[in-house]
């Protein structure tokens, strides 16, 4: 995968987030801001992933939201990330029953957060985009790009079929970044927010 400098900076910055996050937990395993935080940061890194390793990082990610829901069921920002790991999550599913219903699952946890903060906007356009998300799922699974993001795809295809899989696969990245980017954004925020310096040495 060829890497741009911007792509290679956020990557090293949410390993360093997902790392930070890793050893707060240690320490306060009930931080429902610092699970928030590792779990954004593991949706940001599952980009730079190959499909079967994106997915569990999101699966991870899910888990780690969950748990924070446990400390405070109200959180929404939690609950708005949680309804991005699962479109992540569907976008990454070929088939569109099962995508369906992780986009139920995101449709539920984005309502929710827009319950809890209505007047957020990024929640509210989150919640509208994902009622378009199905039909966008159907239109890139329909193009062929399922099959190569699932790894698939035919080595027989012409080079105005490659090209064609090329613009695709760049509407496929450019519809899936909404999601990606916006999770960066908050993971970006609550950690600027969070973060103190280090006390001094005794």
């Amino acid at each position: 995968m060829d890497m741009t400098q911007n792509d290679l900076d956020r990557l090293m910055f949410f390993e360093h987030a997902r790392k930070t996050a890793e050893i707060q937990y240690e320490t306060n395993p009930l931080d429902a801001d610092n699970l928030t935080r590792w779990a954004g940061a593991l949706i940001e890194l599952s980009q730079f992933q190959s499909v079967s390793d994106s997915k569990k990082m999101i699966k991870d990610a899910i888990s780690k939201l969950e748990e924070a829901l446990v400390v405070n069921p109200s959180k929404h920002d939690t609950l708005w990330c949680l309804g991005n790991a699962h479109t992540s999550q569907a976008f990454l599913t070929p088939e569109l029953d099962m995508a369906k219903v992780y986009f139920d699952k995101a449709t539920q946890y984005f309502q929710q957060a827009v319950d809890e903060d209505p007047s957020n906007e990024l929640y509210v356009k989150s919640l509208q985009m994902n009622a378009k998300a199905p039909e966008l799922h159907m239109e890139i699974h329909k193009h062929g790009l399922g099959q190569q993001l699932a790894g698939g795809g035919s080595s027989t295809s012409s080079n105005a079929k490659g090209s064609k899989k090329k613009k695709n696969n760049d509407l496929t990245y450019d519809i899936c970044g909404w999601v990606i980017l916006a999770v960066g954004i908050v993971a970006c925020v609550g950690m600027m927010k969070s973060h103190v310096p280090p006390p001094p040495p005794r």
